[in-house]
């Protein structure tokens, strides 16, 4: 007989608009910013990770069962990026980033991409993403349903197409909005 998983009494979600330079967890090394700095509950984790370099949303629960739905490739939940790449996309890096890509952990999951406009509203990054007067740059959208180590990053450069910036902006049914970086909000669980 399957064991049963305890599910917590109280269940939370916490959303959060993970700042530029902070890791993705509650402790670090000296000098390190964590989420210890911005989120009030010592009974949630995250769901998932954003590179410390990677910026927006970070779901945050103290269900482990909904942990795991949110974050194991093998639920195919969609996460949506907003890319600022090094570049002016053709047709065909978009095509190649739709089909997958080859890195050297395997094939991805065929995505969604398209080039947008910048976001509206974008607060500004600290540090300011480098730009160079005689490269231009480009903002896509990228959907993808896996989670592989830095995934979003590989897949630009395969392409050549290098992330100059990268801000997560929705997980499932989850949105970013109008949250600003540190901003987080408690969302009514919907499981």
């Amino acid at each position: 007989m399957k064991s049963q998983t305890k599910r917590p009494a109280n269940p939370k979600l916490v959303l959060l608009n993970k700042p530029y330079g902070v890791l993705s967890q509650f402790t670090g090394e000296d000098g390190d910013q964590t989420l210890k700095q911005f989120i009030p509950h010592n009974d949630v984790y995250p769901a998932g990770r954003l590179d410390k370099d990677s910026e927006g949303l970070l779901l945050l629960t103290n269900d482990g069962v909904y942990q795991a739905r949110l974050a194991n490739p093998k639920y195919k939940v969609w996460k949506t990026y907003w890319v600022q790449v090094e570049g002016d996309p053709s047709e065909e890096q978009l095509e190649q980033l739709r089909n997958g890509v080859e890195l050297n952990d395997g094939m991805t999951r065929p995505a969604e991409a398209f080039v947008m406009p910048e976001p509206m509203n974008l607060w500004p990054r600290t540090p300011p993403v480098r730009e160079r007067k005689s490269v231009p740059d480009s903002w896509l959208c990228l959907k993808i349903r896996e989670g592989k180590n830095r995934q979003v990053r590989r897949m630009t450069a395969h392409v050549g197409l290098p992330t100059l910036r990268l801000i997560r902006a929705a997980v499932g049914p989850f949105q970013l909005k109008t949250m600003q970086p540190g901003e987080w909000r408690s969302e009514p669980p919907v499981w």
